[in-house]
């Protein structure tokens, strides 16, 4: 950490100390806004503290929360509270985990993701419960309890969702085929956890009508969310799609509506798991990037008090607990290569993908805390059990940022060693990323100039066309382009979040149409900024209205700027001078013949 910037923190913290611990005194309500407020306080300081010494955040909140936990300064003591609001931020992160399952790409990947997934969890929790029972057997118990064992063995089957997408998403890997093939695993995780739900009632004796009966539900659930986004969703989306205010309103409403079926007592599923169903029926309409975009600052909120509270759950270390807890990190590490990365193997997925998918899932599930916890309500297992994996789940926590962060770094190296002892590269075309071919020309927006630039395109260079994706949230000109074959994404360019996951880095020219007048929360001068952010290699070629502002985007970067009103002042130059003279019919004439050849979108 530089070493000017070290005292400055070291000064925030001793004054915002003392000030915490007497808001701590609140009750009531009033109790869970001060924790609250203390959480975000803390995780502030920690936060800036990863940032400037370049430490994932995750880091900085599980720590935030360790400092004012009960380990720590006690300034909290009971986090129930913050975890029933972190909880919020699991189903809103679900929610967009399903907006960005493309079910057929997701499937595209065929076996990869359906052997994997089917076979990933009995694989790994067989080999668990195996290894734990040797450990046993010389003398050191993993799980305590009737069925601590198990359990253990039950917690290394299954990953964080959380952790692992939201390190997808920030590193933009999620549309990836070691992305895909991550989630789609994830997918059948919780399918797997659902099981176990099912029968750890009854764990001695499994009801398999129990179980049938939660699968019957979900999938009605499913059948009537389909119908659902097929006949109602799109009227209603249609009818609101130019405010996008309400277009998240109307979103988030949807996900709710969907968590509250699930979470009813005649349904029996979880309220995250309506999330998942809410967002993967939603997956295949224009506007999920825009809602995806416009969700992510209110999840990134509750996720923060969700790491928090995972910090101050961190009991007190014990040296026999600390060494359980590293037999279940390294047990877990050694079983998620056989049950994913061999399996992978096998079907012929090749190193790459292989690798980076079995980096993806090195962690253990916050679901998996869960399950241990009702397994202490059922007396199954003691909470020694859930302590040791509490601290197993968080060192794996902590390390799957470092890893995930620096996967492709550690696959290829671990290819080479691979290749060199024997196991070749089984590389074939599904480990090519499928996607669309990139368009090298961004439109940003569609009004006038876009529509007649359209229009020009498309009778004089229609083959420039396929090299043409367009941003904007009108759904009548979405319609349009897509008659036209030109893609459209559904975004509004007041979002910054919406040009990120709009995914237009690759673009080597875009165009900035919309005039300052009719922007909303941006400008073009900030587009321009935004652009050569998100687009390095591109040039930009934007609008301006005025002399003034054309310098202004020169100056911000553009490479080209187009004023409307210099083009008009240019043809009425021509138009006055064919006056002058008595010859206005004949660029009439001319006039009427082109605007008889546009079709412009925007006619």
């Amino acid at each position: 950490m530089p070493k000017s910037k070290l005292p400055w923190l070291i000064a925030c913290l001793t004054i915002l100390a003392p000030n915490i611990a007497w808001a701590g005194g609140g009750e009531g309500g009033h109790a869970v806004i001060t924790n609250i407020a203390m959480c975000m306080v803390a995780a502030s300081a920690f936060g800036f503290l990863m940032k400037i010494t370049k430490q994932p955040l995750l880091l900085g909140y599980i720590l935030a929360g360790v400092l004012i936990g009960p380990i720590g300064l006690q300034f909290i003591t009971d986090e129930s509270e913050i975890l029933t609001v972190a909880e919020i931020g699991l189903i809103l992160l679900l929610f967009m985990i399903g907006l960005e399952i493309d079910l057929k790409k997701m499937l595209s990947a065929g076996r990869l993701v359906i052997v994997t997934g089917a076979v990933q969890f009995p694989i790994c929790v067989g080999l668990g419960y195996l290894i734990f029972n040797g450990v046993s057997s010389l003398g050191i118990q993993v799980g305590s309890g009737t069925y601590g064992t198990l359990y253990a063995a039950l917690a290394i089957g299954i990953s964080s969702t959380m952790i692992v997408v939201k390190l997808l998403y920030d590193k933009m890997e999620l549309d990836t085929l070691p992305g895909r093939i991550t989630i789609g695993i994830l997918v059948f995780q919780d399918l797997w956890a659902i099981i176990v739900l099912a029968i750890q009632p009854n764990l001695s004796n499994p009801e398999i009508l129990g179980i049938l009966g939660t699968f019957g539900k979900g999938a009605l659930l499913v059948g009537l969310a389909l119908g659902c986004t097929k006949y109602v969703l799109p009227r209603v989306f249609r009818s609101v799609a130019k405010i996008p205010e309400l277009m998240l309103v109307i979103s988030l409403g949807w996900c709710f509506l969907v968590c509250l079926v699930a979470a009813n007592p005649k349904v029996g599923l979880s309220m995250e798991m309506g999330a998942l169903i809410a967002g993967i029926t939603m997956a295949t309409f224009p506007y999920n990037v825009d809602v995806i975009a416009k969700v992510i600052s209110i999840r990134d909120f509750f996720i923060t008090l969700f790491f928090v509270a995972l910090g101050m759950q961190i009991p007190v270390p014990e040296a026999s607990i600390l060494g359980i807890a590293g037999i279940i990190v390294v047990s877990a590490l050694a079983v998620r290569t056989i049950g994913v990365f061999l399996v992978l193997y096998v079907v012929k997925a090749g190193h790459r993908t292989s690798l980076l998918t079995t980096i993806n899932l090195c962690q253990i599930s916050e679901f998996t805390l869960v399950i241990l916890s009702i397994g202490v309500g059922y007396g199954h297992i003691e909470k020694e059990t859930m302590t040791s994996v509490i601290w197993a789940f968080s060192g794996l926590a902590v390390g799957s940022t470092y890893l995930v962060s620096f996967s492709h770094q550690l696959q290829r190296g671990i290819s080479k060693i691979l290749t060199k002892v024997g196991l070749k590269d089984l590389a074939d075309t599904n480990e090519e990323e499928r996607k669309e071919r990139e368009r090298p020309i961004v439109l940003l927006g569609f009004f006038r100039v876009a529509s007649a630039f359209m229009d020009e395109v498309s009778r004089k260079y229609p083959a420039l066309l396929e090299d043409i994706l367009v941003v904007d949230f009108n759904p009548e000109v979405r319609a349009q382009l897509q008659k036209m074959g030109v893609p459209c994404v559904y975004g509004d360019l007041g979002s910054i979040d919406t040009l990120h996951h709009a995914e237009i880095g690759h673009a080597e020219v875009v165009l900035c149409t919309i005039p300052d007048a009719m922007l909303k929360g941006i400008s073009n001068e900030k587009l321009v900024g935004i652009v050569h952010e998100l687009c390095p290699n591109a040039q930009v070629i934007t609008i301006a209205e005025s002399p003034k502002k054309t310098d202004a985007l020169y100056k911000s970067g553009a490479d080209f700027v187009v004023q409307p009103n210099l083009e008009a002042g240019s043809s009425l130059v021509s138009a006055v001078q064919a006056a002058l003279i008595g010859n206005t019919q004949d660029i009439r004439e001319r006039a009427q013949e082109e605007l008889e050849e546009r079709n412009e979108i925007l006619g």
